[in-house]
């Protein structure tokens, strides 16, 4: 298993998502204009911002994994499943790089 290109993996999505949820963060608490006067509109942009704020919180529990694997890899535990100390699998790895457990444990 290549524990650098895996860490490089890593980094990029840790990336990628720090910058969706900058964007996420910003649409819910500085909106650039005022609530519309419509009803249907606000029914609207209501909706909108409930699923912007559950896309930020599906958002922060991935690059909490992710910081979780990184800090894994740096400790030389990254294979390991968190639960019962077997093998994760590479396998299971390469499909869910963040994941912490085998798959016994995740079932």
């Amino acid at each position: 298993m290549d524990l650098d290109a895996i860490k490089t993996e890593l980094l990029g999505k840790k990336e990628e998502l720090e910058s969706r949820l900058e964007r996420t963060h910003k649409h819910i608490f500085q909106k650039d204009e005022p609530v519309s006067a419509n009803f249907n509109e606000q029914v609207k942009q209501t909706e909108n911002d409930e699923l912007v704020m559950a896309l930020e919180v599906d958002g922060l529990q991935e690059l909490a994994q992710i910081k979780s694997a990184l800090q894994r890899l740096e400790a030389g535990e990254y294979a390991q499943c968190a639960h019962c100390g077997e093998d994760i699998g590479e396998e299971r790895l390469m499909a869910i790089p963040y994941t912490d457990s085998c798959i016994r444990c995740a079932s």
